[in-house]
């Protein structure tokens, strides 16, 4: 069984936070603003993306999160409505009086708000305070920011196990964000025993729920054979969910999949679109990645000289290429300079 590479853990292990109304992103811990190896592609007829190496999911986190109050709490959509148009300090004033009188979805609130720094400045030894008393009432969104406090040392001392603990405590409820996490404390292996089964379990909950990051990192498993038995069909379904939900990386292992037809029907005109939509969100493999299809396209000139540009674009992110280099500087003086004007105009230096 191949073991993928180990996580390399930021300050709060890199772990993912999102908001309860909107989709987990990969983004800052709890308090910041809201915001594989690739193949080279050679003959267009039969160039074919070998097999990318897996990699490990890579998390990065996204703001604390209150989750949305029932919607038969009207005093409660006040709350929260205020927060979503960004009147945070209506948000804090309601949010207080409500909290008061022991409503833990307003603590929560008043958490968010505190770690964010929103109406108010920012305090994360009372957006701890304010998670830890909407936790012990039974939030698991509250749960979750607590945890992501305790895994940061932030409004105290750090304390992973006891984030660990928070982390499963807010899963069993039902909270995909949690699931997503504790996968990679298991996968990860130093606050838990590394358990790939367990990750695989947990990975499994919260891609169901629609986390792309989730389906990503489970597709890779199944690619693999991590956790779980391999089975690229499954593998490739998942990075098509994620590639859906604009998952970049997904968006790239989904496309060679297509290019290969490797688990789904071969379609190079759709993996060559998807190239595309993951270079334009400036993905360096993607970049490499369709400048290779396109370079091998002889009958194409307007293709050739865009491949040549990314091939440039790609270059100054650290993705080079030396099958592409050559043909860079085999390309007639006219096409170099497109692709060099194109590459500048792209990269903003013209």
């Amino acid at each position: 069984m191949k073991i993928l590479r180990p996580i390399l853990i930021a300050v709060c292990l890199g772990l993912a936070t999102g908001s309860a109304s909107a989709q987990v992103q990969l983004l800052p811990p709890p308090g910041a603003p809201p915001p594989v190896s690739k193949p080279a592609v050679s003959k267009p007829a039969k160039a074919k993306i070998l097999k990318p190496a897996a990699k490990k999911p890579a998390p990065v986190p996204v703001p604390p999160a209150t989750a949305a109050p029932a919607p038969d709490d009207p005093n409660a959509d006040l709350v929260y409505g205020a927060y979503q148009r960004g009147q945070y300090k209506t948000a804090f004033d309601l949010a207080t009086g409500r909290a008061g009188n022991g409503d833990p979805k307003a603590m929560a609130m008043l958490g968010e708000l505190y770690a964010g720094g929103l109406g108010i400045k920012r305090d994360y030894a009372k957006a701890a305070d304010w998670y830890k008393r909407a936790a012990d009432l039974g939030d698991r969104e509250a749960m979750f920011a607590l945890a992501m406090l305790r895994i940061s040392g932030r409004g105290g001392p750090v304390n992973r196990e006891d984030g660990a603990k928070l982390l499963a405590s807010s899963a069993k409820l039902g909270n995909p964000k949690a699931a997503y996490n504790l996968a990679l404390l298991y996968l990860d292996g130093q606050t838990l025993p590394q358990d790939l089964k367990r990750a695989a379990e947990l990975l499994r909950i919260a891609a169901d729920a629609g986390n792309p990051e989730a389906q990503y990192a489970l597709a890779t498993f199944y690619k693999e054979g991590t956790g779980v038995p391999k089975d690229i069909d499954k593998a490739v379904r998942l990075l098509q969910a994620a590639s859906l939900a604009d998952n970049v990386d997904a968006e790239v292992e989904y496309a060679i999949a297509l290019y290969n037809g490797t688990g789904t029907p071969k379609n190079e005109a759709a993996a060559i679109a998807l190239l595309r939509k993951a270079a334009r969100q400036n993905s360096p493999i993607a970049q490499n990645r369709l400048a290779s299809v396109l370079v091998a396209r002889p009958d194409t000139p307007e293709d050739r000289i865009e491949g040549l540009k990314w091939h440039i674009v790609a270059k100054t992110a650290g993705k080079g290429d030396l099958k592409l280099d050559e043909a860079l500087a085999q390309a007639s003086a006219e096409d170099r300079a497109k692709a060099q004007d194109a590459a500048r105009k792209w990269l903003g230096t013209k």
